[in-house]
C-alpha cells in the first residue's frame, strides 16, 4: 500500500464493528512518515492485522487553508487522494461520521452494520 501511515504512537479514541470489519479511530498520533495527523480512522478485516483502509484527518498546508484547516485523504491498496478540505474534519465526532461513511463507501460494507464499541 503506497503511502500509508507510518503510526509510532496514537491514542486510540473509539472502536467500531463495521461489519466484518473492526476501525479503530486514532488521535495523538506521532508519526514516523513525515506527515502530520489530526485522527486517522484504520479498518481491519477480520481476522487480519493490518488495515486495508485509512481515512485521515490532516492539516491544510498555510498556503491552501482557505477551504478549511483540515483535510481528508483516503489512502487504500491502490490510491491515496485528498477527498476534502473543510474545519469540521478537525473535530473527532465530524471526522468520524464521516470517516465511517467513507470506509462503508469504499469496501461496500453494510451502513447498518456499525457498532460503536468504545
Amino acid at each position: 500500500m503506497q503511502e500509508r501511515p507510518v503510526i509510532k504512537t496514537a491514542i486510540p479514541r473509539h472502536r467500531y464493528q463495521v461489519g466484518n470489519h473492526a476501525a479503530s479511530l486514532l488521535g495523538e498520533i506521532e508519526s514516523g512518515d513525515g506527515r502530520t495527523y489530526r485522527y486517522i480512522l484504520a479498518f481491519v478485516p477480520a481476522g487480519g492485522v493490518e488495515p486495508v483502509l485509512y481515512v485521515c484527518s490532516e492539516p491544510t498546508p498555510p498556503a491552501e487553508r482557505a477551504d478549511g484547516a483540515y483535510r481528508l485523504r483516503v489512502v487504500g491498496e491502490f490510491m491515496s487522494d485528498v477527498i476534502d478540505t473543510d474545519d469540521r474534519w478537525g473535530d473527532l465526532e465530524g471526522f468520524a461520521e464521516q470517516a465511517l461513511k467513507l470506509g462503508v463507501q469504499m469496501l461496500g460494507l453494510p451502513e447498518v452494520g456499525i457498532v460503536k464499541l468504545m
